[in-house]
């Protein structure tokens, strides 16, 4: 009977426990509740090629699946920038800042505190007709600067070559002067040479006629999953070029091996309050969570 009893109780004590660290479990999970309502969700503003993870984000985090383009209220890279350091939005998921944005900051005494949230890599593409698909840095520094301007020079047809640009303070032209560029300078192109979205300058490259020969520049996800989901045919009609021999891809971005790497950031004002719904929000987009969510979207973790 002592036996019976104590079987008993074991199984009691047994149940309580599992009862206990399933309700615990469930407290602390971090997607048992979202962590905003819509209402109190940060005003976020996004570029064009990280509206979707600003999507994802706000989705996981308020737990809403549906979600209207007027809520969210994206405009792009330079816009946002603008509208936060005029402290009409709370956050934004953009590329690093121009050097004019940095002056419209400091001019309105703003200090924007800049974090990486997902890896990226800044990535060339041709035609998917042109022979060539590998280019060096310096080549591609050389054909920019106006150096190299025939495809022969690099291994391919005897053409010329034809190198778009975006305008200034657009996200790719930011990312072309400082991790391209750099110290050198970039040649100035005929005004039809100057197109306005990546969407254009794709569809420009992608073309037989007017793309050929040319050569473009954009963001890795733009090009590759964006696109694809935009106009899968247009996307196939190009060809990313591997720089120094080694070809854009999720893993070897994450793993560094590509050689011209960056990131999206998101970016605050710096006098944001520690225990402020921004912030909080931010340490959300950094957790594992917030990881596994961009992951999900088809961006690169920075961790």
């Amino acid at each position: 009977m002592k036996k019976v009893k104590i079987i008993v109780v074991t199984l009691v004590i047994i149940g309580c426990i599992g009862s206990f660290l399933f309700f615990t479990q469930d407290k602390f999970r971090p997607d048992s509740k979202p962590l905003f309502s819509l209402d109190d969700y940060p005003t976020v503003d996004a570029s064009l090629a990280t509206q979707p993870l600003a999507t994802a984000f706000i989705k996981e985090f308020t737990g809403e699946k549906e979600i209207s383009d007027e809520r969210l209220g994206y405009t792009n890279t330079h816009p946002g920038y603008v509208k936060l350091i005029d402290d009409e939005v709370d956050l934004i998921i953009v590329t690093e800042p121009s050097e004019e944005e940095l002056a419209l900051a400091k001019e309105k005494g703003v200090e924007l505190e800049v974090i990486p949230v997902v890896k990226e890599g800044f990535v060339f593409y041709v035609n998917s007709e042109n022979s060539v698909d590998n280019l060096t840095l310096e080549q591609i520094q050389k054909i920019y600067t106006g150096e190299i301007t025939n495809w022969k020079e690099v291994g391919g047809d005897d053409a010329p070559i034809r190198a778009y640009q975006r305008p200034v303070n657009s996200g790719s032209q930011t990312g072309m002067l400082s991790l391209v560029m750099k110290d050198l300078p970039l040649m100035k192109p005929v005004t039809e040479d100057i197109v306005d979205t990546m969407y254009q300058i794709i569809n420009l490259v992608s073309s037989y006629d007017n793309g050929r020969y040319s050569i473009g520049y954009s963001y890795y996800y733009y090009a590759t999953t964006m696109f694809q989901d935009m106009d899968a045919s247009i996307a196939n009609g190009i060809t990313l070029l591997g720089v120094d021999g080694v070809k854009p891809t999720n893993e070897t971005i994450y793993d560094g091996s590509y050689p011209i790497q960056t990131a999206y950031y998101i970016v605050i004002r710096k006098d944001e309050p520690e225990n402020s719904k921004v912030r909080k929000l931010v340490d959300a987009m950094l957790s594992d969570k917030g990881q596994e969510i961009a992951e999900g979207a088809g961006y690169v973790p920075v961790k």
